[in-house]
């Protein structure tokens, strides 16, 4: 390889080459320019670093160099028959050392896989022939974040990355909170998908927080019920234990002193006995203006009860049950039996209860790889993550952002790591994205997201993050563990099974077939308010037109699960109807006459 420059200066991981005119390669060739990797030939090793600006501005005129470049010093390969890369410099460079550029099988040297624990997530920029490998290991076991605006391919990405996880570590169990519900067909028959349809969490596995924020529907308590449900729930915690441990039909009065249990014990209880001591309590009062606190907080907790769009947490509400061991292994695949992810699709959930149902889940999450030791690695990915963390600590619910936050604190000690995806990076707590390790950064527009991301990158790789606003669909930024160095690589195509339901587009222009009659609205409508009712919707393809959906498992499930109130079948629905996807058969499913 020919020489086209010589380094001038060198300053801590910076240094500066001047490029010759006279080199022995044309400057056409040469492409000197911001972004491209080059090697400096030191007498123990070989540099390697990255040009992060080019000018020929002040340059002394008796020097034969017609340009001078900015570079930053990344890493050296060291070794002879056998190079090795490693990341950071031990060897400066000194000034008259020659500047090459980059040759491939460098390149290839500084990329090759260290090992088995490596997944394939595309090619570098600089040059398509090489693979840009992911140490799965290092990008797991110390978080990672996906950043990117609306429309430049993320979605993709996550399935990609998440695809190859699973390919490398096929015992893995991963949990995908799914905002928009757009991956349900990315991962085949390796995922299960739970959405409002086939999901029971019982109302006693919420903590006291998100108890309050289901029955003030995302508002502050009223001091004066909120008293009241704290004194109530654990008696009523230990009435049902008391009815469990006894064969009397009699119970002992409960002496609220020595309960044993708090708030927020992960302990089943029946929302009739709960309701009865509030009320008992009510019936002692002689003042009239006291028990109106008391009725309306049992006018709230039935009213939450009888909507049918809280059925997954209020089924068999009344009949009580320890299901806690079933709802954690379907939830968090154990077993797994052949599927080790879990899709929760969250679109079809009520607006006012998401919050609290992700901080379940994010708190079960945690609380069982810490009391289990860890070991059952579990990765949480958590879409649109700026919902649940906001920066704002006035904004979302608190102990969401606190549930999440523990997992990005002390997660990896216990086997529970964490996959952020946001594409309003300024938006999520700083806290916890700087526990996120490696970071695959696409096309961000906006000046403070790409602030907080300079402020999260090391020195080196911040010149980098000029390109941010520039990058292509599919192109990335990736720093951090989980790479070699900071690379600027593009995503590998992603098979058209593994798209997410977002990179389908929705066409502008109607379809003449379509016939958008009275019926067609008629039918529309009926769907609308079927979400919300507690019987089958007519023209609800998910029950007329689909074929049985497969169950759980090949075994039976435990009648620890009740049946839905909802009329519903016990299968595992595919996807919410919002989610369905672009069917072609949609117009003639609507169209259907109402019956």
């Amino acid at each position: 390889m020919t020489s086209f420059g010589r380094v001038i200066s060198v300053r801590g991981s910076l240094a500066r080459v001047g490029l010759l005119a006279t080199g022995q390669m044309p400057m056409s060739e040469v492409r000197a320019t911001v972004g491209r990797f080059i090697s400096i030939r030191c007498a123990n090793s070989t540099i390697i670093a990255m040009i992060t600006d080019v000018t020929s501005q002040d340059l002394p005129s008796s020097d034969n160099y017609i340009a001078s470049a900015g570079v930053d010093l990344l890493g050296e390969i060291l070794g002879g028959d056998r190079p090795k890369f490693q990341r950071g410099v031990t060897h400066y460079p000194t000034i008259g050392d020659t500047v090459e550029l980059i040759t491939n099988q460098e390149l290839r040297t500084v990329y090759a896989p260290s090992g088995s624990d490596q997944i394939n997530v595309g090619t570098l920029q600089q040059d398509r022939t090489v693979t840009a490998y992911v140490d799965v290991e290092e990008m797991l076991s110390k978080h990672f974040a996906v950043l990117g605006s609306t429309g430049v391919g993320k979605s993709t990405g996550v399935s990609l990355l998440l695809n190859e996880i699973l390919k490398v570590r096929p015992n893995l169990r991963v949990f995908l909170l799914d905002v928009h519900n757009e991956y349900g067909r990315c991962f085949g028959e390796r995922s299960q998908v739970l959405n409002p349809r086939n999901l029971k969490l019982p109302f006693w596995l919420f903590n006291f927080e998100e108890i309050v924020d289901v029955l003030f529907a995302g508002r502050p308590g009223v001091a004066e019920e909120l008293d009241i449900l704290a004194e109530v729930i654990p008696m009523a915690k230990a009435i049902y234990t008391q009815y469990q441990n006894t064969d009397r039909i009699g119970l002992k009065r409960v002496d609220p002193k020595n309960v044993g249990y708090t708030v927020d014990t992960p302990v089943p209880y029946r929302l009739v006995d709960l309701i009865s001591l509030i009320d008992e309590r009510m019936g002692k009062l002689e003042n009239r203006s006291s028990r109106i606190i008391y009725h309306k907080l049992i006018s709230r907790i039935e009213a939450v009860r009888n909507d049918p769009r809280y059925a997954f947490m209020f089924d068999g509400a009344n009949v009580g049950g320890d299901t806690m061991a079933e709802v954690i292994s379907h939830l968090f695949r154990l077993p797994a039996n052949g599927r080790p992810m879990t899709i929760m699709q969250l679109a079809g959930f009520p607006a006012e209860v998401v919050d609290s149902v992700v901080s379940v889940l994010c708190r079960m999450a945690f609380d069982f790889g810490l009391w289990s030791d860890g070991v059952s690695p579990l990765l949480f990915v958590c879409e649109e993550a700026h919902r649940y963390a906001s920066a704002d600590r006035n904004i979302g619910f608190g102990p969401t952002r606190k549930a999440i936050s523990r997992i990005a604190k002390e997660g990896r000690k216990y086997g529970v790591y964490l996959g952020l995806i946001t594409q309003r990076p300024a938006e999520l707590d700083a806290t916890i994205i700087s526990q996120c390790n490696t970071l695959f950064s696409m096309r961000l527009a906006n000046d403070r997201d790409q602030a907080l991301l300079r402020s999260a990158v090391s020195d080196a790789a911040a010149n980098l993050l000029s390109f941010v606003p520039s990058l292509g669909t599919r192109e990335v930024l990736a720093f951090g563990e989980g790479v070699a160095l900071p690379t600027r690589l593009r995503f590998k195509e992603v098979p058209v099974h593994q798209l997410p339901r977002s990179e389908a587009t929705i066409a502008t222009v109607t379809s003449q077939s379509a016939g958008h009659d009275m019926h067609f609205v008629s039918a529309v409508l009926e769907r609308w308010r079927g979400a919300t009712s507690s019987r089958d919707v007519p023209n609800d393809p998910m029950i007329n037109e689909r074929p049985a959906a497969r169950s759980f498992e090949p075994r039976p499930e435990p009648r620890s699960f009740e049946p839905s109130p909802l009329g519903q079948r016990s299968v595992e629905a595919p996807m919410l109807q919002p989610s369905m996807g672009l069917d072609p058969d949609r117009f003639s499913l609507l169209k259907k006459p109402l019956r």
